[in-house]
């Protein structure tokens, strides 16, 4: 019986339709504005747009192949490690492959995930999409001239990519998830961590190819010491390598985004004992309410002026008008319109994608409870606290009458796409953090004077007077008061800030509703963490958590 990757080799190699291997950008582009549906920007971009359905990632529809080999590592107790049998991995892979032999034109090309050569994942991706080509070239990463280097070796991870088709709902009836509607879901992804093999079948949106191999990485990486993050990372000009770690609306990209620092990378990075570097070879930018003056940077690298063919920036699901004209601020179709591009569109980036090890290290969240400084700095322990509730807070939107904030831990702000046990990735942290004595710092971009709806957004010239104090290393020498709600250490000063700002609770009004808004968000700690945390971290870890820190603590 033919291997899985046997099989593969053979649909390639027995194929009539012609099979593109290795093409270029302008093959790539060419063949998306001829054959899919693609549309020439002026400036010589090119934009599409995706079914309804696919605007989106769909963790209800990803899964994690269930195998004696990785099964004890994977930490299924997580809502976003859903398992499937290998024998349904299997039914998956042989419509793929089906689907495939049966199209005109193949898309081979031959990447790697990871700037390190030490640590590159070598991914041979497969589809019939030169859309989805075009994405892989934006964002994955030529080979290094010797993959016998990377401690992955020379074997591919295979991802295999039908972005329209769809599965039989018959076929998998009780297998994959039911819709609201009582019908089948037709789409999935997948994940084989022991065979590297990857699947996205039925998701024309981009990002879930960019996902998938997001936590693919995040699972491999630390079994060979190197700690994955969700963030972007940047260096000063005496090379002090500084990474923000956030979910989205915090402010990660805006802030490290920096024209005297150059970035190195602005989403998934790896911190190895040789220091951190990026994923990717690109950047997927969102582009819903994208004001050009703020981020000149995102724009003109989207929207520059070169020849189609030479072009290559791909816009997802983006407002255009017959004219030609686009409106970021119109969300009729979505508001997660996307743009991917090479990071050597931006203006000052580190061409190899490489930093030291990082002398600062930035928590973002944004606290609609107004209760969280706008900068606090972190001991170690507190560090692999925050860094493993990955706290902020996400809005029920801007209608009248609104104003709860709705509170989200997302474990390393990123949980969807770290599979592995939390201990994998906090004790790394740790362990990475005393040995190279990084600085880390909370940095509060929500609220302040109220919560949500009554206070004030904290102002971003403001935190980025903060952020530039933290990475100088201004914050170092200056004294500190600690907040005895949730004991973080508050700078009684900071240049360029006023002082009354930099203590949250001087900035409200009311003094009482702001110990109410702080006992609210207190518990929401408490009941996280003894839900999913309790009994599986370090006491020292533990005892970080804000109100009754010893009695959780006496839990673990």
């Amino acid at each position: 019986m033919l291997t899985a990757n046997e099989r593969i080799d053979g649909m390639l190699a027995n194929r009539t339709g012609k099979v593109f291997r290795r093409p270029s950008r302008s093959v790539l582009i060419d063949n998306a504005v001829n054959h899919w549906n693609a549309v020439r920007l002026e400036s010589g971009a090119l934009v599409t747009w995706t079914p309804r359905d696919s605007t989106g990632r769909s963790p209800s529809d990803t899964l994690i192949v269930r195998r004696p080999e990785s099964e004890p590592k994977i930490d299924w107790s997580s809502p976003y490690a859903i398992p499937v049998e290998p024998e349904v991995f299997d039914m998956v892979l042989n419509d793929m492959i089906v689907s495939l032999e049966h199209r005109d034109r193949l898309y081979v090309l031959d990447k790697v995930i990871g700037a390190d050569p030490e640590y590159a994942l070598p991914v041979c991706a497969i589809m019939d999409n030169p859309l989805g080509g075009l994405f892989v070239d934006n964002m994955f990463r030529e080979p290094p001239a010797d993959m016998r280097n990377s401690r992955f070796g020379d074997t591919p991870f295979f991802l295999l990519v039908n972005q329209y088709g769809k599965l039989d709902p018959e076929r998998y009836e009780g297998i994959l998830r039911r819709l609201p509607d009582g019908s089948t879901s037709r789409k999935v992804v997948i994940m084989d961590f022991d065979r590297r093999i990857g699947i996205v079948f039925g998701f024309s949106y981009m990002g879930a190819i960019k996902k998938l191999m997001f936590s693919v990485m995040n699972y491999y990486l630390p079994e060979v010491g190197v700690l994955p993050l969700h963030c972007s990372a940047n260096e000063g000009t005496r090379r002090d390598t500084a990474v923000f770690l956030g979910m989205s609306g915090t402010g990660k990209t805006t802030l490290s985004t920096d024209p005297h620092r150059a970035l190195i990378g602005d989403d998934e990075h790896g911190w190895s004992d040789r220091g951190i570097f990026n994923f990717e070879n690109g950047c997927y930018a969102k582009l819903y309410k994208l004001d050009p003056r703020k981020e000149p940077d995102v724009y003109n690298a989207v929207f520059h002026p070169d020849h189609y063919l030479s072009h290559g920036a791909l816009v997802e699901n983006l407002m255009v008008y017959p004219t030609g004209d686009y409106d970021f601020d119109d969300d009729r179709f979505t508001q997660n319109s996307r743009a991917s591009y090479p990071l050597r569109y931006l203006s000052r980036t580190r061409d190899d994608a490489l930093g030291d090890h990082p002398r600062t290290m930035i928590l973002l969240t944004a606290d609609a409870y107004g209760v969280l400084p706008p900068i606090a700095r972190l001991s170690p322990d507190q560090a692999m606290f925050w860094f493993m509730m990955g706290y902020t807070s996400k809005l029920a939107g801007t209608e009248t009458g609104v104003v709860e904030p709705q509170v989200m831990f997302s474990r390393f702000f990123g949980a969807p796409f770290m599979p592995r046990h939390p201990a994998d990735y906090t004790d790394l942290l740790g362990k990475k953090l005393a040995e190279h004595r990084t600085r880390v710092f909370l940095v509060n971009t929500g609220w302040t004077g109220g919560v949500y709806g009554q206070g004030e957004r904290m102002d971003i010239n403001l935190t980025r007077a903060m952020v530039n104090a933290a990475l100088e290393g201004a914050l170092d020498e200056v004294k500190y008061q600690s907040d005895p709600v949730f004991g973080l250490s508050i700078p009684v000063t900071c240049p360029g800030v006023p002082p009354q700002v930099l203590n949250p609770i001087n900035t409200w009004p009311d003094k009482d509703s702001y110990h109410e808004s702080a006992r609210r968000l207190v518990e929401e700690f408490v009941a996280h963490f003894t839900r999913k945390f309790a009994g599986k971290v370090p006491d020292n870890v533990a005892a970080q958590c804000p109100g009754g820190r010893a009695e959780i603590a006496g839990t673990v």
